[in-house]
């Protein structure tokens, strides 16, 4: 038999340290699979611009514009939406032949992000001083000052009343903490067997429910502090169209799945415990809009501009997909792209290179079904002050 996995279980503590997407460039990096979030992104450029267009703009030109990327990862995208963002607030001031103030994004993610290799894809600044139509037109240059910012969205992050529009994409379903009663074997809430919470009892699913709102409700706080009153905010994430919390949808089949059943063939081939299995489980959970309106109206502190469920597609972005072997390594790196650091630090680099072999095989033979089935929804928020 082989050697069981070394027991080494990620705190609470830890996952804040630890959670990131995967950095550098390689195969399964972020950088190289976040195709279908530029896609999805793109899909909703015309509800930001909505969002933008509802801030409201100051005519003193010594105040920067302050525009911001909360969970903004290590890829390309951010850097793209960052410049939307600027050129589209740019056009307003032009608009209304005001002169446009100076700009400042500010890319805010985990410590554990790899901002470097997200700095190395930032574009230069373009030369100081130059018109608005030059900036307008710069598409190899930015028109912004940049800085990295380090740390938790679920807390304060930025002075007082200093930022103008808030963005974030695809981050806030990835939760603070694992619920402590999910890995607990005296909870009714225990996760055992599984990895995720699709499929998983509904005590367990109220507890990630539960650490959703809460960490929401920490969000929002802390945003309520730090916008400008007249500015705006527009929020992205991964949701449901089941009022049943434990049909996670697309992000159940994602992880409930190949995913899951992976974990069990480690278990079965004796290479990591049964107990090593049940005490991993991903941090993600897909809202409702009931789960997420509920604490928007608690805080009390925002008016909603816009709610819904947007239809986002498959994660999976193929350019051969009649070859299986393609679509099984892309939902392989999907995974291992958004959960491998997380699997790393669990199991280590060894078993977990087994653990998504066994994806990728898995996957491979199950590769028609996943292109028709695989399809994320998202909840798309505007907020802005309550009057």
């Amino acid at each position: 038999m082989a050697p069981m996995g070394d027991n080494v279980v990620v705190s609470n503590m830890e996952l804040e340290r630890l959670l990131s997407m995967k950095g550098g460039k390689g195969e399964a990096s972020y950088a190289n699979n976040s195709q279908a979030q530029a896609i999805h992104a793109k899909s909703m450029l015309h509800l930001l611009r909505e969002t933008l267009d509802r801030v409201e703009l100051q005519a003193r030109g010594d105040v920067p514009f302050v525009v911001v990327d909360l969970g903004c990862s290590c890829g390309s995208n951010t850097i793209n939406v960052v410049d939307v963002m600027i050129k589209h607030m740019m056009k307003r001031y032009e608009a209304l032949g005001w002169q446009a103030p100076e700009f400042s994004a500010f890319f805010s993610d985990l410590p554990s992000n790899d901002f470097n290799t997200l700095f190395q894809l930032l574009p230069p600044l373009a030369n100081y001083g130059v018109s608005m139509e030059e900036c307008l037109a710069a598409d190899n240059h930015r028109s912004y000052f940049a800085a990295g910012v380090p740390g938790s969205f679920y807390r304060r992050l930025f002075p007082a009343r200093s930022v103008d529009v808030f963005h974030s994409a695809f981050s806030l379903h990835w939760l603070s903490q694992v619920p402590e009663c999910v890995v607990d074997k005296r909870s009714s809430a225990y996760n055992k067997g599984r990895v995720f919470i699709h499929g998983a009892d509904e005590s367990t699913a109220n507890a990630y429910k539960k650490q959703f709102q809460t960490d929401l409700a920490g969000f929002l706080k802390a945003r309520s502090v730090e916008m400008k009153r007249e500015g705006s905010m527009f929020l992205v994430c991964l949701g449901r169209t089941s009022a049943d919390p434990t049909d996670q949808g697309g992000a159940g089949l994602l992880f409930g799945t190949h995913f899951q059943d992976a974990w069990d063939d480690l278990v079965q081939e004796g290479l990591i415990s049964q107990e090593k299995r049940d005490s991993f489980n991903i941090p993600v959970y897909a809202a409702s809009l009931q789960d997420f309106k509920e604490v928007v109206e608690a805080n009390g502190s925002f008016a909603i501009d816009k709610l819904e469920v947007f239809k986002g597609g498959s994660p999976l972005v193929v350019n051969q997909p009649d070859d299986a072997s393609e679509v099984g390594r892309a939902l392989a790196n999907s995974c291992r792209t958004v959960s491998g650091v997380l699997v790393d630090a669990h199991i280590g680099d060894k078993l977990s290179e087994e653990l998504f072999l066994r994806v990728e095989r898995r996957a491979t033979c199950h590769a028609k079904e996943l292109l028709e089935q695989l399809q994320f929804f998202h909840i798309v928020a505007s907020l802005s002050f309550a009057q």
